[in-house]
């Protein structure tokens, strides 16, 4: 159990995995607030509920899931706490969002409303910031590598 945990907190002490991963948390935590708190706008975890699973037509639990992960996940990530699962969360649900609500759009974001819906240029970002932590890790300033330090 011990060098499981040692191999899943085992990161690249580079500072520049630290900064994409800070950098996805900080996009990414105004949007999970949003929907979680009703922060920035938002409409807060009820509405954002109803309009998931009434309006969009996901399950309840997929639902639950992406208001867990963008609002826990980002958090998770900006401390480098288990940014490996969360990176992999993130992606899966990236992957879902293009799928069934962007490719029909393209892949250039909705800058000027005129289009229908958003393509999906933001998501493809998002990726890859988390395929980065996936791959290498939370980087130096992370409690991931201070829980590997101490293994």
């Amino acid at each position: 159990m011990k060098k499981l945990v040692k191999t899943l907190m085992k990161t690249n002490p580079n500072i520049g995995f630290s900064i994409a991963r800070l950098t996805l948390g900080l996009v990414l935590l105004p949007h999970g607030a949003q929907k979680l708190l009703g922060l920035f706008g938002g409409f807060g975890y009820s509405a954002t509920m109803e309009s998931f699973t009434t309006q969009m037509g996901l399950p309840n639990i997929v639902a639950f899931s992406i208001i867990m992960i963008e609002f826990f996940g980002s958090i998770s990530i900006l401390l480098g706490f288990l940014s490996r699962f969360w990176a992999v969360s993130i992606i899966g649900m990236f992957i879902g969002i293009i799928l069934t609500t962007q490719v029909e759009h393209g892949f250039f974001m909705n800058w000027f409303g005129n289009q229908a819906g958003e393509g999906y240029e933001y998501s493809l970002l998002v990726i890859g910031l988390a395929l980065t932590i996936l791959v290498n890790g939370s980087g130096k300033w992370s409690i991931d590598n201070l829980i590997a330090k101490k293994q």
